[in-house]
């Protein structure tokens, strides 16, 4: 049976992998599009046994536990957003106020206590019910070609929609589905935009569409976000722990 693991180094929370990267290691075992659903934190530094079911879909077991399953999904709608300049974006950065610590804080993509990661600060854009920011892929990030891994760009589109959605009150809230279609190479050192805008709220959950654009404008990666919050749902500043039933 084929096995996945996410790195520490990947975390999102400091105890589980990044949800968006988490989601694309595990999309890879299927062709097409793909939407991926988390049902528990994912454990870091652990083998993921891959299942292909008869359904066509293909689960992620840590022993007997359900961590996560990839469905064959129905192409994503195209990014109907505002298309925010570098420079608009570099402004969104300024703006970003989440705290270093916390959660989120060490977060590979989005945390301010992280000299090794994306530094992927997405902060609103006057005007406009959006967040962006600039994002330079960084080697590391890319194969022996320098296109970016696609793992790493689900990863950049999976924070833009938690600060669309949460990033005024920075209410803790977590990936629960993510899917993704990249339409163009990414390339590292190149410098993007990545944008997120709120699609639409029910309860405790919340949809958000997240795209990465190339210098010209032009989106070449797109992905739609379900988050949840916790039925208790402390500031993202405050130490908290996930556990079993966030996700039902």
């Amino acid at each position: 049976m084929p096995t996945v693991t996410i790195p520490s180094r990947f975390n999102g929370p400091r105890a589980s992998g990044n949800g968006g990267y988490s989601c694309g290691v595990i999309a890879a075992a299927l062709d097409g599009p793909t939407a991926v659903s988390l049902r528990l934190p994912v454990p870091l530094d652990q083998e993921l046994a891959l299942r292909h079911e008869d359904d066509g879909k293909v689960c992620a077991f840590r022993d007997d536990k359900l961590i996560a399953e990839a469905v064959p999904a129905a192409p994503l709608s195209a990014w109907d957003g505002p298309l925010p300049s570098l420079d608009e974006a570099r402004a969104g950065r300024e703006r970003y106020a989440a705290p270093p610590d916390g959660e989120f804080g060490h977060c590979f993509v989005c945390g301010r206590s992280r000299a090794d990661g994306f530094h992927l600060f997405s902060g609103p854009i006057a005007g406009a019910d959006l967040v962006a920011s600039p994002w330079s892929p960084p080697a590391w990030a890319a194969g022996d070609d320098g296109l970016v891994r696609p793992e790493f760009v689900w990863a950049a589109l999976d924070c833009p929609g938690f600060f669309a959605l949460h990033g005024a009150a920075m209410t803790i809230a977590y990936l629960a589905r993510q899917q993704v279609e990249i339409l163009a190479p990414v390339h590292a050192g190149v410098e993007y935009v990545v944008v997120g805008r709120p699609l639409e709220r029910s309860g405790r959950k919340g949809l958000a569409a997240t795209a990465v654009l190339d210098p010209d404008g032009t989106v070449i990666a797109h992905g739609e976000c379900l988050l949840i919050t916790p039925r208790a749902s402390p500031p993202a500043a405050a130490d908290v722990t996930r556990k079993r039933g966030y996700f039902v």
